[in-house]
């Protein structure tokens, strides 16, 4: 991962500092505003646009794309444990293939429990499960967060970027199942008479369906914002 990107995730991501008590008023922000930040606002596909390569390509179903989600955030959550826990052992100059090294067992490990229990979504995920040793995601949560955290945090920290990157994949394949194919989650939930929208199981009905859900959700974040300047007014 460069540096831009690393760069990114830290000027995207906003939660951690909303657990400070604030300045003008002198109290914590509301566990509502806290998921709100880390769901919302600093989501990292809709907010930071990285992670997209298993977004697009896993989210013509919602199946596959809840199941994407939560090998995702195990793997996070849990990656960011251990390098949390080991941060202080480990040289700074072999880091980076010790993050590679322990996200790839928890990787692994996932992999082989969906292929002995969930044969199904294995087969559907694809070559995407051993590719999150590689998502930008995971990897700079570890680089920018656990590397400099105690486990406590980097393992809540690690659920809820998971949880985020779950909630894009989760709204993305909504609408591609439904307006694709007529059906969620593998329920027909319009008319049967419905053939559906090819365009929306291709790759470009994913582009279409995801600028529409970020320009709603910059709709949000402006409202909130202009609501919570009001406020402090």
């Amino acid at each position: 991962m460069d540096n831009k990107t690393i760069e990114k995730v830290k000027s995207g991501q906003r939660l951690h500092r909303r657990f400070a008590k604030t300045k003008k008023t002198g109290k914590e922000e509301s566990l509502g505003y806290l998921m709100y930040e880390s769901l919302i606002a600093g989501n990292p596909v809709f907010m930071q646009a990285i992670g997209m390569c298993p977004v697009l390509a896993v989210s013509a179903s919602v199946l596959s794309g809840l199941g994407m989600g939560f090998v995702t955030t195990c793997v996070l959550a849990m990656s960011n444990l251990i390098i949390s826990a080991l941060r202080k052992y480990i040289p700074p100059q072999v880091r980076i293939v010790s993050y590679i090294i322990i996200i790839a067992v928890f990787g692994t490990v996932l992999e082989m429990v969906l292929k002995a229990y969930l044969p199904f979504l294995d087969k559907s995920l694809g070559l995407f499960i051993p590719l999150i040793v590689v998502n930008c995601i995971v990897f700079a949560r570890a680089e920018t967060f656990a590397s400099k955290h105690k486990p406590l945090p980097s393992f809540f920290d690690g659920l809820l970027i998971g949880l985020s990157f779950t909630l894009a994949l989760f709204l993305l394949s909504t609408i591609r199942e439904i307006l694709g194919s007529g059906s969620f989650a593998g329920l027909r939930v319009l008319p049967q008479n419905y053939s559906g929208t090819l365009l929306f199981i291709l790759p470009p009905g994913a582009f279409i369906s995801l600028g529409i859900i970020i320009a709603g959700i910059k709709r949000i974040i402006a409202n909130v914002d202009k609501r919570k300047r009001e406020r402090e007014a």
